[in-house]
């Protein structure tokens, strides 16, 4: 078979190569600011520019992806003859080029950069062209023959549970089950005889995507060194270097990853991609810079999204509403690779305990592989699933005991510093405020049950992390880290391994050191998302940056402003505690005209300590959930958010409008309420989204073409989502009750108010037509066949019917805190071996 890297264009040794012989007409790129070796003694040096004279590059290549048509199959043979010889291709790379595999968590190492021999859904990729322009390196993904063995295709979880044979994977708890989960905590069939009554209910969310308006895209270069430097639009510098590292068998000291400022992520540039590795590998092999932009329809490809959820809710109450028990059930569709489908298995039960107080509760879960687009981190990572089905079920249970849902919710709220039936520990939790403060704003007792045919409200609540409080791989480091340098010009310059992602991390790092040392932002220069630069921060998930990061920049800053107090107070001659930072000056508080500028302060403090440069770090508190599992859940404090949404219901088409919302979010103080209020709007427009129209549909071919499992709609044409035309009038409160554990008192704001938001939009319709969906999306389609139902007598309602037998492990039993319990579980069920190490050994050689 011929062999991609044999039949590369030969490459000289020099660090600055000739044109290459390779039909593309020796292009070369005349540069300015060329680093190090490439800037020779005929370079001009002019302040901080150097500019040279004749100093040539290869000019940048690009590269495509050469994907399956095929959801599930085995690669018996790839041909790339045909692509090498195309003019003005440089490269050809297949999974024998990359065969190491890698992933986000430490026990889902099962992707690769191009497919080896096995493809799990269709736009996996095989091959990878390299050429002069991005439509040569595409036209030669054509000319690329690839033959297949096709297998069997799974295409939903119930299917997976089902066919234990072909296996996706080699590893997971059984046949396609990748994972399941038993945790039970109190006797929960004890809290359930206690009971007045006892609610099942069945639920169903949609798969959906986080469909930011930028794709991903990512630029490799390798430099005089022979180190690698790759640019992407990552949420995770730091796990991107990790992948790197791996993958190309390169120390991680020679990989340099810069974060770009992105264009939206929603968790969905939360894991290494398989282009960021082919794009590292291609400079590497060819010594030129190479670029790769995914399609639209390539992203959905990558997708990571929500996962499908189907869940089972049994709960017990007393007559007044107090919760007695909860057991739960989650059947989990995760696409065809792990992802970080363990942690987001544990999710979609982790959080139930956070809003209202459950002594005891049972929790099951089960994520299975499918042949589709894998599914991971969207925002609320795993938590929105089980949100609406409480919710909704909360709902019916207030009906059934005729109270009134907002009182109900107020008589079991959790309270703050609690530790919960599943060790989680709360800070801060101002839900009953924020329940109070959407039910007077939106006039809830006027209308709930009040208005005309067709109109209603409902209400929902959530919680959700302020950072995850363990790392993806456990260590005893800190989860983030900042670096700031002070000049003799007065400006401040932060380091700090955080990434923007267009929320307004980097203003609110260069806030909080302003806050602290007295200067304005415009004095403070910021580079972060650098593996280069600055220390590690773990990355732009599960809304951490705030916290962690703005923890480690008071530290920082703290102790810069140390430093300055002590060089100005031997100055003055007053006590440093007299000093005060303010207005970009340093004075005496007795005496605000005895002071000096704050230029001056550090002039004097470099005179007395030398060079100022500060860290600090940030590592969350001891979780006191000791059990295995316990990893998933816990955080330094939580946010909570309340809704009430409005909303019109046409009996005759089904069709829903949302005309006004009204939320309110526990924030624990707003650093920069513009960017606060922001995060929580854009929360309500993904939310209704998801709750009326978007979904990660598939469907089947017809049978005389492949019979494949194929994407739906991978565009943004068919995939529906709301324009700023479907906003509805939102009124935003932000509830201010600092949270000693958070920089300035403050909690996250960036994921938790989307939670509410589907469950409400539910309860709403119920209260304008009188019917229950339990699932989302919430069509016209589904609620003109559930009105149809009501019409005929039977139940009013349309979703899921069933929930399948699963053969769950042996629960591990942990007792409560209120039981005595200390954390651990009182059995131990030991974990299924996986032959992970083997087969990697075996790829190595």
């Amino acid at each position: 078979m011929p062999r991609s890297v044999s039949q590369m264009p030969k490459q000289t040794d020099s660090p600055n190569p000739p044109a290459r012989e390779s039909g593309v007409n020796g292009d070369k790129l005349r540069i300015i600011g060329v680093s190090r070796r490439r800037v020779d003694a005929r370079a001009k040096v002019t302040g901080q520019t150097r500019f040279a004279d004749d100093i040539s590059l290869p000019r940048m290549a690009h590269c495509k992806l050469l994907r399956s048509p095929h959801p599930h199959a085995r690669i018996r043979n790839i041909d790339v003859s045909r692509a090498v010889a195309h003019s003005g291709v440089y490269l050809v790379l297949t999974g024998k080029d990359l065969p190491i595999e890698y992933g986000i968590l430490p026990v889902s190492q099962d992707e690769q950069a191009l497919c080896l021999d096995h493809v799990r859904h269709v736009g996996d990729p095989v091959a990878a062209v390299i050429a002069r322009e991005e439509l040569t390196a595409f036209e030669a993904c054509d000319l690329i023959d690839v033959q297949y063995e096709i297998l069997a295709t799974i295409s939903d979880s119930e299917e997976a549970l089902a066919t234990p044979e072909p296996r996706i994977h080699d590893y997971g708890d059984e046949g396609n089950i990748h994972k399941r989960v038993s945790l039970e905590f109190g006797d929960v069939e004890k809290g359930f005889a206690e009971a007045d009554a006892i609610f099942e209910d069945i639920f169903f969310y949609q798969g959906s995507t986080h469909l930011p308006i930028e794709q991903h895209a990512a630029i490799a270069v390798k430099d005089p060194e022979g180190k690698l430097t790759i640019w992407s639009s990552t949420q995770t510098p730091h796990y991107l270097h990790r992948a790197l590292s791996k993958v190309l068998e390169m120390p991680a000291a020679h990989i340099r990853v810069i974060a770009t400022p992105n264009g939206g992520g929603f968790g969905g540039k939360s894991d290494p991609f398989n282009h960021e590795l082919v794009v590292a590998k291609a400079a590497l092999m060819l010594d030129r810079p190479v670029k790769i932009c995914l399609t639209r329809e390539e992203v959905f490809y990558c997708h990571r999204g929500r996962h499908p959820v189907l869940m089972k809710f049994k709960t017990g109450v007393k007559k007044d509403g107090t919760v007695t028990g909860m057991h739960l059930q989650t059947l989990i569709d995760g696409g065809a690779y792990g992802s970080y489908g363990v942690a987001s298995t544990f999710y979609t039960g982790a959080l139930q305990t956070t809003t209202y107080h459950i002594p005891r509760y049972r929790f099951q879960g089960c994520r299975t592989f499918t042949n589709k687009p894998p599914c991971g981190p969207k925002r609320g990572h795993g938590t929105p699933q089980p949100r609406f089905g409480q919710e909704v079920q909360l709902d019916k249970i207030a009906e059934k005991l005729k109270i009134d849902p907002a009182e109900l919710r107020l008589r079991i709220v959790e309270s703050s510093n609690a530790v919960t039936a599943n060790f989680l520990r709360l800070g801060t939790v101002g839900l009953g405020e924020c329940i109070r403060r959407v039910v007077k704003s939106s006039g809830w007792h006027e209308k709930f049950r009040k208005l005309p045919e067709g109109r209603g409200v409902g209400l929902a609540c959530s919680a959700y992390l302020t950072g995850a409080g363990l790392p993806i791989y456990w260590n005893k480091m800190p989860h983030s880290g900042v670096q700031l340098k002070l000049d003799r010009g007065g400006g401040i310059t932060v380091f700090c391994g955080a990434t923007e992602i267009g929320q307004g991390s980097d203003d609110v790092l260069a806030a909080i050191v302003a806050e602290v040392l007295g200067v304005t932002t415009f004095d403070i220069r910021m580079y972060t998302g650098d593996t280069d630069l600055g220390p590690v921060d773990l990355g732009s998930y599960s809304s951490r940056v705030t916290l962690m990061a703005g923890n480690a920049a008071i530290q920082a800053a703290e102790r810069a402003k140390a430093m300055l107090a002590e060089a100005v107070a031997l100055r003055l001659e007053v006590p440093k505690e007299r000093l005060r930072f303010a207005d970009n000056r340093v004075f005496d508080v007795t005496a605000a005209e005895k002071g000096v500028t704050f230029q001056e302060a550090v002039c004097l403090a470099e005179a007395r300590f030398g060079t100022i440069g500060t860290v600090g770090s940030y590592t969350p508190p001891k979780s006191p959930a000791l059990y295995k599992g316990g990893g998933v859940g816990p955080s330094p404090t939580y946010s909570y958010s309340a809704a009430v949404i409005e909303v019109e219901v046409n009996s005759v088409t089904g069709w829903i409008t949302v005309p006004k919302v009204w939320i309110a979010h526990d924030i624990g103080r707003a650093l920069n309420p513009a960017l606060a209020r922001g995060q929580v709007e854009g929360s309500v427009y993904m939310g209704l989204g998801e709750a009326l129209m978007e979904e990660q549909e598939f469907r089947r071919l017809p049978k005389k073409l492949s019979h494949a499992l194929v994407h739906k709609f991978p565009s943004i044409l068919e995939y529906k989502s709301p324009t700023s035309l479907d906003m509805p009038d939102v009124v935003t409160e932000l509830i201010e009750e600092p949270d000693p554990r958070g920089p300035f008192g403050a909690k996250e704001v960036g994921q938790g108010p989307l939670l509410p938001i589907m469950p409400a939009v539910a309860n709403a319709v119920y209260d304008a037509v009188g019917v229950r969906i339990d699932e989302v999306p919430i069509t016209p389609e589904k609620i003109m066949k559930a009105l149809a139902e009501k019409k005929a007598g039977r139940t009013a309602r349309f979703g899921p019917d069933h929930f399948p037998q699963i053969n769950w492990p042996e629960a591990l039993r942990v007792p409560p805190p209120w039981e005595g319990g200390d954390g651990n579980a009182v059995n131990d069920v030991p974990r299924p071996t996986k032959p992970r190490a083997e087969k990697e050994k075996a790829l190595r050689s």
